[in-house]
């Protein structure tokens, strides 16, 4: 496929990608979108000059919302009905590509445009799937010789997250404040957290909505999951460490999370499938899955310092995820949770086995024991105020690249 849209070869919103995502159009009115290379598509306009006409359950506008909610819950026929549509649209000597005028209405530059949240997201799950991460955060806070705790390889662990601060990429995080235990005092202390991390994720995104007492089996699961984004899950560590025990993260965690504009289809993805590490013991039956559940994503991150250079402080891949998507969800579910189009699960800190694969500050320089080195000559045992983190994920193959673009924060001083 080549498409009429001109892009470099590095670009992760070739043809091959076509994401969604919803963004401000001129300043002027809101609506879902598509990109291919640096060109943002406006949806609506192409949904109202009837070049969806002809596809069935796609009659109402639905890209005129402020979310892409209304046209995911439409169900994988639909939506991949559409994706397949617009990519024929985008191709060279298509019916778009000699109209004119409707690409001057309905085709926008980057920067013309402010991308939003891309889902109403109605509920959060992060999971602590990567065996790596788990293992180094083991031995850091427990028994180096039994870092997994006795359940961490029969079940996907998670906890319930806070929706209602997950922002979009260049959103500011303000630092949070809190209650923190140094080793050295007596009582605990309250104010600013001194230890702020990022954590490198990736998220899906479901389609569809169940009853209570439903179940997800790891079969049917993927016809469940639209797409994902990158994910950044900020953490305070000092304050989760304190807090954490008996009941799991809560103000360490909460104050705020980024993920990417763009929601990148599985179907899109399809070319990366890659098979999942080998699960050691086996795991029980409604966790077994047949087939490669897992994909090949390339993940980076870069520290900036304010006014200063971009530096690359991890490279890591979505493939050294012990729990698939598949088992996440089917697990989540078992116990007849219910779930609703928009919720988001994210996978955990995605660590690798080489120490420049680990995707947080706490593993990277080991509890703060060992100091990054940046390009000024400064160095960083967490994260600073007015660091910008930017993460980025794609995949290729064969000549074809889908990307997500990026995620990006800046840690501004507490409120």
């Amino acid at each position: 496929m080549k498409s009429f849209v001109e892009y470099s070869s590095d670009s992760d919103f070739s043809i091959h990608n076509i994401p969604f995502g919803v963004t401000v159009f001129n300043k002027e009115y809101i609506g879902c979108c598509t990109r291919i290379g640096d060109q943002v598509v406006d949806l609506a306009t192409l949904h109202d000059l009837g070049y969806f006409e002809d596809i069935k359950g796609l009659e109402d506008n639905v890209f005129e919302a402020y979310t892409l909610n209304e046209f995911i819950e439409l169900g994988k026929p639909i939506t991949n009905a559409a994706r397949t549509r617009i990519q024929e649209l985008l191709q060279e000597g298509s019916i778009l590509s000699k109209d004119e005028k409707t690409i001057a209405d309905a085709f926008y530059d980057l920067d013309k445009v402010k991308m939003m949240m891309p889902v109403h997201i109605a509920n959060y799950t992060d999971f602590y799937s990567s065996i790596e991460h788990a293992t180094n955060v083991g031995k850091m806070f427990r028994d180096p010789e039994n870092a997994l705790l006795p359940n961490w390889k029969h079940l996907p662990v998670g906890y319930h997250g806070r929706a209602s601060s997950i922002v979009v990429s260049g959103t500011d995080i303000n630092r949070p404040k809190g209650q923190t235990k140094p080793a050295d005092a007596d009582q605990p202390l309250f104010g600013p957290s001194k230890q702020l991390d990022f954590e490198l994720e990736m998220a899906f995104i479901l389609n569809r909505n169940s009853e209570m007492g439903e179940s997800i089996s790891t079969k049917d699961a993927e016809e469940a999951i639209f797409g994902m984004v990158i994910f950044n899950d900020w953490s305070a560590r000092d304050i989760q460490a304190w807090e954490y025990v008996p009941l799991g993260p809560f103000l360490g965690k909460n104050f705020g999370s980024s993920i990417s504009p763009w929601v990148v289809t599985m179907e899109a993805l399809e070319p990366f499938r890659t098979a999942s590490p080998k699960q050691e013991p086996a795991v029980l039956d409604y966790l077994q899955f047949e087939g490669d559940k897992n994909y090949d994503i390339n993940l980076e991150v870069y520290l900036q310092p304010e006014n200063g250079e971009e530096n690359l402080i991890s490279e890591s891949n979505y493939k050294f995820m012990y729990w698939n998507m598949t088992q996440q969800l089917a697990h989540h579910t078992i116990n007849g949770c219910n779930v609703e189009v928009g919720d988001l699960y994210a996978s955990g800190t995605i660590s690798g086995s080489d120490p420049k694969s680990f995707g947080s500050m706490l593993e990277l320089t080991w509890r703060g024991q060992n100091p990054l080195k940046l390009k000024d000559g400064k160095e960083r045992k967490f994260i600073e105020d007015n660091d910008t983190v930017t993460m980025k994920a794609w995949s290729e193959k064969d000549g074809i690249r889908v990307g997500f673009g990026e995620v990006s924060g800046k840690i501004i001083p507490t409120l």
